[in-house]
């Protein structure tokens, strides 16, 4: 397989002009995790509620013992906001929800 097929362009909410290539396998896996656990109302989760409830949802050949999920986590959830398919709830602690 290629380079360019491995991997998947990610955008930053933070950093608009900011592109970075990451494992397209855990990129797919932890977006999937993430989507069926975030709800399609407001005020959504929490990163650790979605966190928890996302885990089981790994495999565990992608993220054995979950390792490096947070970072996955956070990695999806800025290109995802940034492609407007989730969205930041103005609340402290932050919470998500789908669109």
């Amino acid at each position: 397989m290629s380079r360019q097929t491995d991997t998947i362009e990610v955008q930053n909410i933070n950093a608009p002009d900011h592109i970075t290539r990451v494992d397209r396998a855990k990129y797919d896996a932890m977006k999937a995790a993430l989507l069926a656990v975030l709800p399609r109302e407001a005020p959504g989760l929490t990163a650790a509620e979605a966190k928890a409830g996302l885990l089981p949802h790994l495999d565990d050949m992608v993220f054995p013992g979950g390792e490096k999920s947070g970072w996955w986590l956070k990695c999806v959830q800025l290109d995802l906001e940034a492609k407007n398919v989730i969205k930041r709830a103005d609340t402290k602690p932050l919470r998500w929800h789908r669109v």
